[in-house]
């Protein structure tokens, strides 16, 4: 039989097909190779990584090859095919190929220049196609998963992956301002223009595309003239391959495709960029980062393979949409190129939920436990690490956390009767109201022990995973399987102890505290004993990014934009300056970022601030992007940073960049972990434990309340001058295919003689 090369090469000496250009704008693009080698080249993503049976490719030929000889070959376990007739020299003078088809698994792309038999003249890549609902990278998906194809204007899904055929519409902007449906059919007469950055001044039509990916909603918007054919190496006029990308806010566990998201950006598109984004790039329906950088990587490649190559990237969220942008930059470093977190959180885990379980256990404390030592509401507010709280809210920052997210981890919901409001941010696997077939789904102790849980971890129990048997509770025994892993740990925590020190709190309030603050158990009910987290729990956390390092953060601009209201909003700013604090820790610097403060109450900078911010990141990026030196993409970052890219805030419409008049106007405070010690990284999610030793604090204990400290302490008290127990490195790309804690994708595939 022959081999896949010979055939190819027989077939090569039958039939010459002539590789005739095509007219086609210049479009970004690696540049020209310097190889004496035959080379092809994946250009929508890695050739591992591919998805939806589609693949932009670039042959590369050797000086002086003819590249009318060139012939390609798919080949599969299930035969093969010539594919030469995809590519062509564009206007541009390269020789690019739009593969179509691809099966599912890998497929061996063999070239060859006819005629020749030298080994620089024949090579093969292998490409690796996913479906294109998924995964690619995240491992098993969870299910249930509600499909809402037809809520999004997209028809019936097609199958459990909530495939649909994609769909598109046209819309302008009228010269009075607004948005409005374009016909192509019957053009308006109110048509605006608008000049993009690269000097094309060109009709305000914008082309806006749905579809579906990775069971999500995507959506793309960008310029266009609906009367000029376009492909992938011969684009719009209008866009000028630059690509932002909006991230959504919240945490919802939802088991739902979700809603597709708002692209109409006037600041983004006017200005020749294109707009694009998921609904699984909203944490307020998939809380999970993993599953939404790969939601990121599928659509750049879709874009790649249909409209032309990006440039660069850079994303913008507030909240729930910092910490994707957090957590993807570091993790799958390349997909984002810069970032602007606004209300930002370091991440899921230690940014946030590590201090909404601090602050119920704590609150209990507070106001059921023992609500006559704790009347003073400045007390309550030292312990937690908090400001005072003031009016309108009367609330510290952990009382908020408590009143709206407090609920969020318990897994078992239970839709009230008609007419009762439900609890605040009480966590569901689907939007409420639930329907009868919704509500038997979800997961209960005694009577649905395998239903649906909808807690944090068990949404990513691909990354963390189950439980050992030797832990399970009688729901898991009920259920026949480990819940997921939990990583909150609080052993040695010592709640409170700034405050003491300082004196705002008295030696019994602590030991009160300490003795009586408990933990929770994998059900989300308190427990007297104080949790330790799940084995392998915290590595995963760490190594995933799921609590973040920031060891791959230099590799990206940050413009971190900060509301400071100063009234105990759940979005304190001192996550701006922990995040901060690891990206000095872990690269010797923090000079790749930026705080941008600004009054409240919204967390959505007013438009002058978000335009600043916008053309700022562009000139940074912009000026990375043309620096063709070998120096390592965190250097061009530095390098390149524009002379106006400095901490600032912004005090009654002014600008002001003294550090000092800023920190007095806007005062920002901490969280629990902080007030007990913890540096202002707050990255300690489990710490190392050191004796209890009365010597350690200013104040003197009763011998009665020793011997309580003891009780509550029986191993001893966190040591916040050592690292953190069991952390680990973060570790880039990795892959949740073959199993929780994630192997690393190792170097991409590349074309080989």
């Amino acid at each position: 039989m022959k081999s896949p090369l010979t055939a190819l090469m027989a077939a090569a000496t039958c039939a010459v097909i002539t590789l005739t250009p095509t007219v086609a704008a210049a479009a970004p693009g690696p540049a020209a190779s310097s190889s004496r080698k035959l080379q092809m080249l994946v250009l929508s993503n890695r050739a591992d990584l591919i998805s939806g049976g589609n693949a932009l490719v670039e042959a590369q030929l050797p000086p002086g090859a003819d590249a009318s000889r060139l012939r390609v070959l798919l080949a599969t376990d299930h035969g093969q095919r010539n594919v030469s007739e995809a590519f062509a020299r564009r206007a541009n003078g390269r020789i690019l190929g739009l593969l179509e088809r691809l099966p599912i698994g890998r497929s061996h792309l063999i070239a060859a220049i006819a005629g020749t038999r030298q080994g620089n003249d024949t090579t093969r890549i292998t490409i690796t196609n996913h479906p294109n609902g998924g995964p690619v990278f995240s491992g098993p998906q969870v299910a249930p998963w509600v499909c809402t194809t037809q809520t999004n204007g997209l028809g019936p899904a097609q199958d459990p992956q909530c495939n649909a055929p994609p769909s598109h519409q046209f819309f302008y902007r009228r010269t009075s301002g607004e948005f409005a449906r374009y016909d192509p059919a019957a053009p308006p007469t109110d048509v605006a223009t608008t000049t993009t950055d690269q000097g094309a001044t060109v009709p305000y039509v914008f082309r806006e595309e749905t579809g579906t990916q990775n069971r999500g909603i995507y959506r793309i918007a960008v310029l266009f003239d609906p009367t000029r054919p376009w492909t992938a190496w011969d684009a719009q006029n209008g866009w000028n391959h630059k690509l932002f990308y909006p991230f959504g806010a919240n945490c919802n566990t939802y088991h739902t495709q979700g809603l597709a998201q708002n692209v109409q950006i006037d600041r983004a598109l006017s200005r020749g960029f294109m707009v694009a984004t998921s609904s699984l790039n909203v944490l307020g329906g998939n809380c999970n980062s993993i599953v939404s950088a790969e939601s990121v990587m599928m659509l750049k490649e879709h874009i790649t393979e249909r409209y032309g190559e990006i440039r660069y990237t850079f994303a913008q969220g507030l909240s729930g949409g910092s910490i994707q942008q957090h957590e993807i930059a570091n993790a799958y470093p390349g997909l984002l190129d810069g970032i602007q977190p606004n209300a930002s959180y370091e991440d899921m885990w230690s940014g946030a939920l590590v201090e909404v379980e601090d602050c119920h256990l704590m609150r209990r404390v507070f106001s059921t436990v023992s609500p006559t030592l704790w009347t003073d509401p400045a007390q309550r507010a030292a312990a937690q690490g908090n400001a005072e709280p003031v009016a309108p809210t009367d609330r510290t920052a952990c009382e908020a956390w408590d009143s709206s997210f407090g609920n969020f981890q318990d897994p078992a919901f239970t839709q009230p009767p008609p007419g009762v409001p439900l609890p605040p941010f009480l966590q569901s696997c689907f939007p409420t109201p639930l329907t009868p077939e919704q509500q038997a789904q979800l997961y209960h102790p005694v009577t649905n022990p395998a239903g649906c849980r909808s807690t944090y971890q068990d949404f990513l129990v691909a990354v963390f995973g189950q439980r050992p048997q030797r832990l399970w509770t009688p729901a898991e025994r009920a259920a026949g399987f480990g819940f997921a892993k939990l990583p909150f740990d609080n052993v040695g925590v010592q709640y409170g102890l700034r405050a003491l020190q300082a004196g705002t709190i008295t030696p019994e309030q602590f030991v009160n505290l300490n003795e009586n603050v408990g933990g929770v158990d994998i059900d989300h009910n308190f427990v007297p004993r104080r949790n330790v987290a799940d084995p392998g729990a915290v590595q995963t956390a760490y190594r995933s990014s799921i609590t973040q390092d920031a060891r791959q953060l230099d590799n990206v601009a940050i413009i971190d934009l900060r509301a400071n209201n100063n009234l105990n909003d759940i979005h304190t700013a001192f996550h701006s300056h922990a995040m901060r604090e690891r990206l000095r820790n872990a690269n010797g610097h923090a000079n790749n970022q930026i705080i941008w403060t600004f009054p409240g109450p919204s967390l959505a900078p007013p438009a002058p601030i978000a335009d600043q911010a916008f053309l700022l990141m562009d000139r940074w990026l912009a000026a990375v992007e043309a620096d063709h030196s070998n120096a390592p993409r965190s250097v061009k970052i530095q390098r390149h940073k524009p002379a106006d890219a400095v901490d600032a805030c912004f005090i009654n419409g002014a600008k002001e960049t003294n550090p000092n008049t800023c920190r007095a106007t806007f005062p920002f405070a901490g969280d629990p972990r902080m007030a007990a010690g913890a540096p202002l990284s707050n990255d300690v999610l489990k710490c190392q434990l050191k004796p209890l030793n009365p010597r350690d604090y200013s104040v003197a204990f009763t011998a009665q309340q020793w011997t309580r400290l003891r009780q509550a302490f029986p191993h001893g008290v966190c040591d916040y001058r050592k690292p953190g127990a069991d952390r680990v490195p973060s570790v880039p790309w990795l892959t949740y295919q073959n199993g929780p804690g994630g192997q690393p994708l190792g170097l991409a595939p590349v074309s080989r003689s």
